[in-house]
């Protein structure tokens, strides 16, 4: 049986956006290497973001549904995700952070 070396990419829900891809574009530096409908509800963006060639492993999706409130944690569900940075890097993101408000844990 083969085994399974990684992930493709993940998808999560979003509720603005417009909110969304700031984050992930301006804040992250991430590329929106796809943009296209959900299949399921033609009404609704399908965001791509990853690495400027789109790298499996590198990408993250969402569908934005705006107004559709807080997830709950639940069976087989992602609760976080984590990205590397290069190493001597941190500083530069903390400070990031703090000029976009974004919340952060205490880097250690």
């Amino acid at each position: 049986m083969d085994r399974i070396l990684g992930l493709h990419h993940i998808t999560a829900i979003a509720d603005n956006a417009q909110h969304n891809y700031n984050f992930y574009t301006k804040v992250l530096g991430l590329r929106l290497v796809k943009k296209t409908v959900n299949f399921d509800d033609p009404g609704t963006y399908h965001f791509y973001f990853g690495d400027e060639i789109g790298t499996p492993g590198t990408i993250l999706t969402f569908f934005p549904w705006e107004g559709i409130g807080r997830g709950r944690t639940g069976s087989g569900m992602a609760t976080e995700i984590g990205y590397s940075v290069p190493k001597g890097s941190l500083d530069f993101w903390v400070d990031r952070f703090k000029q976009f408000k974004v919340k952060q844990d205490e880097v250690k």
